[in-house]
């Protein structure tokens, strides 16, 4: 049950990430591996006790065998609520990364060089407050036109020019 539940728990954790926008399948994993692992370790023997307090008649072996159960399930409805729970919030960033991909099309169509507006459709978009903040870049063949889009600002003081450096460059802290 341990290795089905604790699979199960990964498979929850990479379709519902309980923190982030995405976690790879054997990131959960490990996740899901070591919360059950330490779940059973702290609390099926002082469960187990509580069992055996209201059937006394239950070997111990079964006992702390119920209370494993029991902990590794809870564990498993935990990662589900968590994941769930956060799911708006990922679908609020997903949102706001939506609009800002059109403000920051909409204003590269109106100011941005020609060489740039034919790739308008291009963007490479790097969140820097998921949610609110974006670098938005559109490349040419020698060098990107970037702009910053703040979701939180009404359309006209939204967008505003970021110079030509790629997000890659930004990323990395070399800007």
């Amino acid at each position: 049950m341990f290795v089905g539940v604790t699979i199960a728990d990964a498979a929850i954790g990479h379709a519902l990430p309980p923190a982030g926008e995405s976690q790879s399948f054997m990131g959960a994993l490990l996740v899901a591996c070591v919360l059950n692992l330490i779940a059973v370790v702290l609390l099926t023997r002082p469960l187990s006790m509580a069992i055996r307090h209201y059937r006394p008649d239950l070997p111990t072996i079964v006992a702390r065998d119920y209370a494993g159960r029991a902990v590794v399930l809870v564990i498993a409805v935990g990662i589900l609520a968590a994941g769930l729970a956060h799911r708006a919030t990922i679908k609020q960033h997903q949102r706001a990364m939506r609009d800002a991909t059109a403000r920051a099309q909409a204003w590269i169509g109106d100011h941005a060089p020609a060489e740039f507006r034919r790739n308008a459709l291009e963007l490479d978009v790097y969140a820097i407050e998921p949610g609110h903040v974006f670098r938005i870049c559109v490349p040419s063949t020698a060098r990107h036109y970037c702009v910053v889009v703040k979701t939180d600002q009404p359309f006209q003081r939204s967008v505003s020019f970021a110079g030509y450096e790629s997000n890659a460059v930004f990323a990395q802290g070399a800007w």
